[in-house]
C-alpha cells in the first residue's frame, strides 16, 4: 500500500484566516473531509488513501484544519470547537457550499459534531471516526481525558525533537492496527509536515495555543443530521463502547465497528471504509 502524491491544492480566505484544501471530483454532492490532530496530519495524509474512491461520484474537499498543514496557524482563544466550527462555516461560505456531508477523523470529527449542532442547516450528514466530543464514558469518567494525544505530541516534539523514526513509532502505537502495513510514504508525509516552523512553535508553546477544551454532551442531543460513527475495533484511544454511547446520544446515530483497524481505519482499510460510509451516505435523502 502506498499513498500517492497530493494533487495541486488551493487556498481560501474565511473570516480572517486562510485555509488550504484539495479538491477531488467535480460532480455530485459536496463532501468535506476533516482530519485528525496528530503531529503532521493534513487532509491528504488522513484521507489521501480513500478520498479518490469517494471522488468518483462526489465533489470532495480535503481541508487542512487550522493550525495544520498549509492552512493558517492562529493562536486560538476561547472555546476551541466553537472557533473551529465557525471558521469552517466561513470556509463553506467562501467555497459556495450551502450544505455538505462531512467525513471526519478524530479532531475533525469533533469539529463537525459541534458544527452540526450549532449550524444544522449546513450539515447533511456526519461520518465520525475516532473522535472524543465528551469527557465521560458509558460507565465512568474517561481515564484518557484527552491526555494521550497531547502526551504523544509532547514526546514527539520533545527530547531530541522530531524524527522519521519517532513519527513511525507514534503511528504504529496509536493510529494503525498493523504496524507492518504502514507505508513509508505516509510516515514521510507526516514527518515532513511536522517540521513546519509554525507547527513546531505551536507544539512548544507554554500556554494553550489551541483554545479551551469543550465537552459537547449538551450539543450531541441537538444534532439532527444522520450520523455514522465508524470505529476501529482496536482504537488506541477509545474502545467501541464509547462510540456506541455517542450513537445513542445523537438522535439519528449509527455505529459501524471495523475489525483489524485502530484509530485511522480510513487509511488502513480504505476500501472497507469507503464501502461502509458510501452505503450510509446513499441512504440519505433530502
Amino acid at each position: 500500500m502506498t499513498i500517492q502524491k497530493p494533487p495541486e491544492g488551493a487556498h481560501a480566505e474565511a473570516d480572517g484566516v486562510t485555509y488550504h484544501y484539495l479538491e477531488l471530483g467535480t460532480t455530485g454532492r459536496p463532501t468535506v473531509f476533516l482530519h485528525g490532530g496528530g503531529p503532521g496530519c493534513t487532509g491528504w495524509s488522513d484521507f489521501g488513501q480513500v478520498a479518490p474512491l469517494f471522488a468518483e461520484d462526489r465533489h470532495c474537499y480535503l481541508v487542512d484544519i487550522l493550525q495544520y498543514g498549509k492552512s493558517a496557524k492562529p493562536v486560538i482563544e476561547g472555546p476551541m470547537w466553537d472557533y473551529h466550527a465557525a471558521k469552517t462555516v466561513a470556509l463553506l461560505d467562501t467555497l459556495g457550499i450551502e450544505r455538505a456531508d462531512f467525513v471526519c477523523n478524530s479532531w475533525g470529527g469533533t469539529i463537525a459534531l459541534n458544527l452540526a449542532a450549532k449550524y444544522p442547516e449546513r450539515t447533511r450528514s456526519l461520518t465520525i471516526t475516532g473522535s472524543m466530543p465528551v469527557f465521560h464514558g458509558p460507565l465512568a469518567p474517561l481515564p484518557e481525558g484527552g491526555r494521550r494525544g497531547r502526551n504523544a505530541r509532547d514526546v514527539y516534539y520533545g527530547g531530541t525533537g522530531p524524527s522519521w523514526e519517532k513519527m513511525r513509532e507514534l503511528i504504529a502505537r496509536l493510529e494503525w492496527y498493523d504496524p507492518a502495513a504502514i507505508p513509508d510514504d505516509t510516515v514521510t508525509l507526516r514527518y515532513e509536515q511536522s517540521l513546519d516552523p509554525e507547527e513546531t512553535a505551536l507544539a512548544g508553546a507554554s500556554d494553550n495555543p489551541r483554545g479551551d477544551w469543550q465537552d459537547l454532551t449538551a450539543e450531541l442531543g441537538t444534532i439532527q443530521a444522520p450520523t455514522l460513527f465508524v470505529w476501529g475495533m482496536y482504537d488506541a484511544f477509545l474502545t467501541p463502547d464509547y462510540p456506541l454511547m455517542l450513537a445513542r446520544m445523537v438522535p439519528k446515530g449509527n455505529l459501524h465497528v471495523m475489525h483489524h483497524a485502530s484509530h485511522h481505519p480510513q487509511e488502513e482499510r480504505p476500501h472497507a471504509y469507503y464501502t461502509a460510509v458510501t452505503g450510509f451516505l446513499n441512504q440519505q435523502h433530502d
